[in-house]
């Protein structure tokens, strides 16, 4: 690309991943590279399952999965969480370099961030240097300040109603 702007998705209301891999579907769908990390999640989404059928030019860099809430983790999980995730936004920001990738999703990044997993300094390190035409997507909940000033792109989801309210837990296929 050209220029490589920074966008935040972000707010409480369900549908920031799912704005992500629209803008992924749309890079794809004119030949881009795009490269899809998501923190504190479990590899077992949908849109995993479907990135796989769309080529070569979408990659996913997995972590190990995390199978509950942080909060409820032992302080030796917490840990280990935490050197993975740190670890690993090194890592896909080295492949994002190294790859020439387009588009670079960094899926959950706020709550890595917010949960201490993810300095962030480096995220901001990295963003105030990443290369000229790299695209980047942050998502989640509550993103710092310093965030929201380097972006070009923010939009917030904001919830009106949401089925977890009424005991509906997530979907396959609509929420996971």
């Amino acid at each position: 690309m050209e220029l490589g702007l920074i966008h935040i998705y972000c707010g409480d209301g369900k549908g920031k991943t799912t704005a992500a891999m629209g803008l992924a579907l749309r890079a794809v769908g004119h030949n881009k590279k795009v490269l899809l990390t998501q923190f504190l999640k479990d590899n077992e989404t949908g849109e995993l399952n479907s990135i796989k059928k769309l080529g070569d030019n979408f990659e996913v860099f997995k972590g190990i999965p995390v199978k509950k809430f942080f909060k409820f983790m032992s302080p030796e999980e917490q840990m280990v969480t935490r050197k993975e995730h740190e670890e690993r936004f090194r890592e896909v920001i080295k492949k994002a370099k190294d790859k020439n990738v387009d588009l670079l999703i960094l899926d959950e990044i706020m709550a890595a961030i917010n949960l201490k997993l993810v300095p962030l300094d480096e995220v901001m390190e990295f963003l105030k240097n990443k290369p000229k035409g790299l695209e980047v997507v942050l998502t989640g909940r509550n993103p710092d300040k310093k965030l929201i000033d380097i972006a070009n792109y923010v939009s917030e989801i904001k919830a009106v109603k949401h089925p977890y309210e009424q005991g509906i837990t997530s979907r396959i296929g609509i929420e996971k």
